[in-house]
C-alpha cells in the first residue's frame, strides 16, 4: 500500500437538503404516471451511504474534517452569468423546477448548490494552505455539466470550474489540471477552459453518451487553449483493462508534460459495472487504480496536491463501495471489505482484464490525435 498521507474530507449535512425528487420523464415537466413517485437517480442516499461506510469501516477516523463554506456570487461569476444565478434563485424561491435541462431544483437548492461549490473551494484552499496533502469534497449537487447559463444533467453550478479559478486567482497557480473520470462527459468544465492554456481538462468517459455533442476526440481546445483539452471517449462495455490502458498510455504522459501545480479530479463513480445510467464495467479495483495513478502523478509533479470533488454515481448498492475504494487508496489503508460484485459472474467478464478490439481502436484514435500536441510513446 502507498505511504499514508494527510487526507481531508469536506462534508456538510446541508448537501442532503438538495431535493431533486420526483423523477420526471426526460425533457418533460410532468411526473411519471405511477401511484408511487419514482426516486430521482441523484438523491441524498448516495452520499449518506458513503458517509456511513466511512464510519463503519473506521476510515473516517483517519480523515481530517475540513469545514465547508458557502461560495459567493463572485466565485461563480468567473463562469456563470448574473442572469443564470438570478434564474436559479428565482426558480427556487418559487418552489422549484428545472434550472436548465434535467437539472431539478427545489426550495433549498440555490443555497445548497452555493455550499456545494464552496465545499470544493474549501478543499482547494485546505490543500494549498498545507492543512492536508489531499482532500475529498463529498458534495452535492454535482457540477461538471453546468454551463454558463444553463444547468444540465443534475448539475446546478460548476463546482470544479469555480475551484480551479480560485486556485489560479487566489493562490497564484499557473497550471491546474482537471481530470474527469465521470462516465458522462464534463461539458461545462470543457466549455469553461476550452481556450485557456493554464487549465488542462482531461476527460475519460463513455463515447457519445451524455451529452452526445461533447467529448469527441477532436475537441481539443481553441486559440491559446489548443491541445489543453484531452478527450478519451471509450466504447460502452469498457472496464478496468481499458481504463488502465487509458491512464497508462495517455493520461500519465500528458499530465507529466503539462506539469500542473494542482490536480483536481471530478470523481463520478458512474462508470461502475452496476450503474443504471451508463454501460461501463469498472469495479472497485478500477477506482483504486485510477486514484493511485493520480496520487503518483501528484507526487511527481505537484508535491502531492490533490483534490477530488464528487460528481455522479447512481447505483445505490454499489457506488458507495466504489467511493470507499477511492478513500482506501487515498489513505493507503485496507478495510478488508471484499469486492461486492459476484466473483463467479461479473468479475469473469472479459472487460475486467482484457482490452477489446474496439477499445484498442478508440485508444489509438486518441493517441493519434493527441500526438500533435504531446509526446505519447
Amino acid at each position: 500500500m502507498p505511504k499514508e498521507k494527510s487526507t481531508g474530507l469536506v462534508f456538510d449535512d446541508r448537501y442532503l437538503q438538495h431535493n431533486s425528487n420526483p423523477l420526471r420523464l426526460p425533457m418533460s415537466k410532468q411526473p411519471l404516471p405511477f401511484v408511487e413517485p419514482v426516486d430521482h437517480p441523484s438523491n441524498p442516499r448516495l452520499v449518506e451511504r458513503t458517509m456511513k461506510l466511512l464510519g463503519m469501516t473506521g476510515l473516517q477516523d483517519s480523515l481530517i474534517r475540513i469545514p465547508g463554506q458557502r461560495a459567493t456570487e463572485d466565485d461563480l461569476l468567473v463562469y456563470h452569468t448574473e442572469w443564470y444565478l438570478e434564474h436559479v434563485r428565482s426558480i427556487c424561491a418559487s418552489g422549484g423546477g428545472d434550472a436548465g435541462t434535467g437539472a431539478p431544483v427545489s426550495v433549498d437548492s440555490y443555497e445548497v448548490a452555493m455550499h456545494s461549490a464552496g465545499g470544493v473551494k474549501s478543499a482547494v484552499d485546505a490543500v494549498m494552505a498545507n492543512q492536508v496533502q489531499q482532500c475529498y469534497a463529498l458534495v452535492r449537487p454535482p457540477g461538471h455539466h453546468a454551463m454558463a447559463e444553463k444547468g444540465m444533467g443534475f448539475c446546478v453550478f460548476a463546482n470544479v470550474v469555480a475551484a480551479a479559478h480560485d486556485a489560479r486567482n487566489s493562490h497564484g497557480l499557473e497550471r491546474v489540471l482537471i481530470l474527469d473520470w465521470d462516465v458522462h462527459h464534463g461539458n461545462g468544465t470543457q466549455d469553461a477552459f476550452y481556450a485557456d492554456p493554464h487549465v488542462m481538462f482531461i476527460s475519460v468517459h463513455q463515447d457519445r453518451w451524455f451529452p452526445p455533442e461533447f467529448g469527441w476526440v477532436d475537441q481539443s481546445g481553441t486559440g491559446d487553449g489548443t491541445g489543453y483539452t484531452v478527450n478519451i471517449p471509450l466504447p460502452g462495455g469498457s472496464g478496468n483493462a481499458a481504463y488502465t490502458a487509458a491512464f497508462d498510455e495517455i493520461v500519465t504522459p500528458v499530465v507529466e508534460q503539462f506539469n500542473p501545480e494542482l490536480i483536481i479530479i471530478s470523481a463520478g463513480q458512474d462508470a461502475s459495472a452496476q450503474d443504471p445510467l451508463a454501460r461501463m464495467v469498472v469495479t472497485t479495483s478500477g477506482f483504486r487504480m485510477m486514484t493511485r495513478t493520480m496520487q503518483a502523478l501528484a507526487d511527481r509533479v505537484c508535491d502531492g496536491k490533490l483534490v477530488l470533488a464528487q460528481e455522479g454515481g447512481y447505483s445505490e448498492p454499489y457506488a458507495p463501495y466504489c467511493t470507499l475504494a477511492i478513500f482506501e487508496a487515498l489513505l493507503g489503508q485496507e478495510t478488508g471489505i471484499e469486492e461486492p460484485l459476484d466473483p463467479d459472474r461479473i468479475l469473469q467478464w472479459p472487460a475486467i482484464s482484457e482490452v477489446s478490439g474496439d477499445q484498442r481502436a478508440a485508444l489509438d484514435r486518441v493517441r493519434a490525435h493527441q500526438a500533435q500536441f504531446w509526446t505519447l510513446d
